[in-house]
């Protein structure tokens, strides 16, 4: 497969591809849309910044074109993700499509989507928890979803997302196309996909868990003090947009008044942010109106700016498999990118932890902290 055209697409279809200068399929899009153009369910793994939303995004949007009666339901673990997904979603459908779609997150208002819902949407991207608040309050009938998308599902378990998920595929019929994607294939994945699924095919990219081989990695060992002092020495010699990820809220909005007092370009963002400041920030982010972003891990999947030339771990994810979508950030679409983390002591066994997923046959070499 060389390009596009080779899927036997529809017109609209293939008229917003070349819009948006869609012209080769990635690996997991050459493998994922032929079999999901056919109808089958889909068990499928890639590296974050494959392309993988369009490797579900462009037969949904066929499947929508060539029957009227037919509906979607994507369902996936945060608002940015969400965000992003239904961007892609508006731009491949085109204006004069006819197709109305609703977006179902928390933090907005349940009028404000109620009123999507009325008008009988044929698309519906949003959160489990908030999917399933209109399914209880009986504002959104799932009896017409034939085609139903789990992205990011380990993800989506890792937020207890399970008991909603349940709920709300027990009300979409059984005659039903389901794609399920993850990063990571536990268990209780593949226990999810036995439930949900009628012989999927199973389609990965790579492995789930290296790194991209075009991040340069860099690692600091240090005790806490020096955290911030080697921060700025790494800032100010690297160029370009850079994301820090750090653990908590509060550590957030902390870093990002300290990187301001210093005379860097910073803001922060976290889930305790409202829906509406969230978008700003990233906005802001993405048109380059400051340098550094300071972010909790309500980032580390979904955000997919160009332009991010580092990743900072200032603090280690609670999950190691995090560790890979942190540093998916950056070096998108094959570009270069380059990521750093700041280890300390009590880092020890957090570090290992991603050392032995990253590296399983080998053993981490003994360094000296810098003092």
């Amino acid at each position: 497969m060389k390009n596009f055209d080779g899927f036997d697409l529809h017109c609209v279809l293939n008229r917003s591809l070349a819009r948006m200068k869609y012209t080769i399929p990635t690996p997991i899009q050459a493998k994922a849309i032929p079999v999901a153009l056919k109808g089958r369910d889909i068990l499928g793994s890639a590296q974050t910044g494959t392309g993988k939303t369009a490797a579900f995004a462009i037969p949904l949007v066929e499947a929508l074109l060539n029957d009227e009666r037919k509906c979607a339901l994507v369902m996936t673990p945060t608002r940015e993700l969400g965000k992003q997904i239904m961007e892609i979603m508006h731009k491949l459908i085109g204006r004069n499509s006819g197709i109305k779609t609703a977006f179902l997150i928390g933090g907005e208002p349940m009028s404000k989507q109620y009123a999507q819902l009325r008008h009988r949407p044929r698309l519906i991207v949003g959160t489990p928890g908030r999917i399933n608040d209109h399914v209880e309050r009986r504002n959104l009938p799932l009896d017409q979803i034939h085609f139903l998308v789990l992205d990011e599902t380990d993800r989506m378990l890792d937020m207890g997302f399970s008991i909603q998920i349940d709920k709300i595929v027990k009300h979409i019929p059984n005659d039903l196309q389901t794609l399920l994607f993850s990063a990571t294939m536990p268990k209780n994945i593949i226990k999810m996909a036995d439930k949900y699924q009628n012989n999927p095919k199973r389609i990965a990219i790579g492995s789930s868990i290296n790194v991209a081989e075009n991040i340069d990695q860099k690692i600091v060992k240090l005790n806490q003090e020096k955290k911030y002092d080697v921060l700025m020495k790494e800032l100010a010699s690297r160029q370009g947009s850079v994301i820090i990820f750090v653990k908590t809220k509060r550590n957030a909005d902390k870093l990002a008044r300290k990187l301001k007092c210093d005379d860097y370009h910073a803001d922060a963002i976290h889930g305790d942010l409202k829906q509406n400041r969230r978008e700003k920030v990233i906005k802001a982010y993405r048109s380059k109106a400051f340098r550094i972003l300071v972010a909790t891990d309500v980032i580390s999947r979904g955000l997919d700016v160009p332009h991010v030339a580092h990743v900072i771990n200032y603090d280690l994810p609670q999950v190691p498999e995090d560790y890979i979508h942190r540093i998916g950030r950056t070096a998108r679409a094959g570009a270069k990118g380059a990521s750093l983390c700041l280890i300390t002591p009590q880092d020890g066994r957090k570090w290992h932890a991603i050392e032995q997923m990253l590296y399983p046959r080998k053993h981490g070499t003994k360094q000296k902290f810098l003092r």
